[in-house]
């Protein structure tokens, strides 16, 4: 290689882990005391490293006709950390991009330029009261969660994880709590320092101090001993589902609301965020987020729907295998669920074609669906074969889909990916609960094929902790509103 050639490529790489290095102390900043999560093209940059954000910045050439450096959206970034603002998310990517590339802001200064483009924020003040948290089971969605809320920890965050219940308290259960909170084979070890305290039963983290409360039942807990007050309680164990038994919650002193990570039975909203959180009502007490699936493919079916019209449909999830079944043969009330989970492909059934009209009532009777548990143990794939009212193309479809990622109020619920080489463990972590893989999309008229990629697990308690900021007020503008340099 040209040595000239060669020094040029080594100081540019140089200058953007510096300036990649510059911004993460602000982002930090802008976060723990001011609530502002930054983006770049819906990429989060909250707890990014130097080459994370690089990425980022290099992703915007797969979606726009140029480039976007970092050194064209440092200044944006450096002038948000001057500005008083309330509580938001900010496309800093999205910002910069149209800055750099609209023959409009030619003549405009970043700080005027800023001020009108998130008028809506500029000068406003957050005086709400910080929300109380406490998730009702520590599996694998309970764990998660808990991580979701310590790393927003920070002055001004709202939601506060204050406790996790627990059956069982024998000796040494507080130390292996902790643990499975430290470490997790498939998302790896958590982000920040764990310890216990064993004379109070808590775990403390990154600044958090979680009560570890033990009980069999939701009327053997009084929260309100333990400093919890107006707490929404996230039941993560699904062995209540309809009010009845969800509404025990309620009766703990310290408990004003519930969500359910499961599917809701009987006249329980089930809430796919983004699609039809307008229906949450603040006299709602007790609400279900739905099931992963349903929150994975109702955004896709949604936003196609109104695009193209759904006439009718068939969905297949291809679904890693849960903790419900067995690792080993052995009994199992339900149909062949009791065989070997890491070595069989497993066909069962599931609702989420059925639940999705709860969510969307336009595709009622419109699909029907079936599932195949698979041996991974986690990240799972969802097979759209719909017949639309209109004609369309795979360009078409996928230039929509792509859009509607980028651009629309279901930008933080659908990812977009033009990867040949994408595979399943590439999504583990993926914070949106679902992800277009345009390369597999086939379209023949009417006819379309679709494969929706999503972390059953990851991307599911994202859309989660995004109900539960509704359901205690949190309202955080997405900006800018529909920003898109030509």
């Amino acid at each position: 290689m040209n040595q000239q050639l060669e020094q040029k490529l080594i100081e540019s790489w140089q200058e953007r882990q510096e300036y990649a290095e510059q911004m993460q102390p602000i982002l930090g900043r802008l976060y723990r005391n001011r609530a502002i999560e930054i983006f770049v093209y819906g990429k989060p940059l909250l707890g990014a490293s130097a080459i994370e954000i690089i990425k980022a910045h290099r992703s915007v050439r797969l979606k726009e006709k140029n480039k976007l450096r970092l050194r064209e959206s440092w200044p944006l970034l450096e002038a948000l950390n001057t500005m008083q603002l309330a509580p938001a998310k900010i496309d800093i990517g999205k910002l910069a991009y149209a800055y750099q590339y609209d023959s409009a802001f030619e003549n405009t200064s970043v700080t005027d330029y800023l001020n009108s483009e998130l008028s809506s924020i500029v000068n406003q003040t957050d005086e709400q009261e910080a929300q109380d948290v406490v998730l009702y089971g520590f599996g694998r969605i309970g764990r998660l969660l808990a991580r979701l809320l310590i790393e927003r920890q920070g002055t001004n965050n709202k939601l506060r994880l204050k406790a996790i219940v627990v059956r069982g308290g024998k000796e040494g259960d507080l130390e292996k709590r902790a643990s499975l909170l430290r470490r997790d084979s498939v998302h790896g070890p958590f982000n920040g320092s764990i310890t216990i305290d064993k004379e109070k039963n808590a775990i403390k983290a990154n600044g958090s101090y979680i009560q570890v409360i033990y009980a069999n039942s939701p009327s053997g807990v009084n929260y309100s001993q333990y400093g919890i007050n107006n707490a929404i309680v996230v039941d993560n164990t699904g062995m209540w589902r309809d009010e009845e038994g969800l509404g025990q919650h309620l009766k703990s002193k310290g408990v004003k609301k519930v969500l359910l990570t499961a599917p809701g039975k009987g006249d329980i909203k089930n809430i796919v965020y983004g699609v039809n959180d307008i229906d949450i009502s603040q006299d709602d007490v007790i609400l279900s987020a739905a099931s992963c699936t349903t929150n994975a493919i109702t955004p896709v079916l949604k936003a196609l729907d109104e695009k193209y019209g759904i006439d009718s449909g068939h969905v297949e999830t291809v679904h890693s295998f849960t903790n419900d079944q067995n690792l080993i043969d052995n009994f199992h009330k339900g149909d062949r669920r009791g065989r070997s989970a890491p070595l069989n492909m497993v066909i069962t059934e599931t609702g989420a074609a059925k639940a999705v009209a709860k969510a969307y009532p336009t595709l009622a009777g419109k699909l029907t669906g079936s599932a195949i548990r698979v041996p991974t143990p986690n990240v799972s794939l969802a097979i759209l074969n719909l017949h639309m009212r209109n004609e369309t193309t795979k360009d078409g479809v996928n230039a929509f889909l792509r859009d509607t990622s980028l651009f629309s109020p279901l930008q933080h619920q659908i990812d977009f990916t033009a990867s040949k080489e994408i595979v399943s463990t590439d999504l583990v972590g993926t914070r949106a609960p679902s992800v277009v893989d345009s390369q597999a999309t086939i379209v023949a008229g009417n006819r379309a094929t679709l494969y929706v990629w999503y972390d059953n697990e990851f991307g599911y308690s994202c859309q989660v902790l995004k109900v539960v900021q509704h359901m205690a007020n949190l309202f955080y503008p997405t900006l800018p509103i529909s920003l898109k340099a030509s």
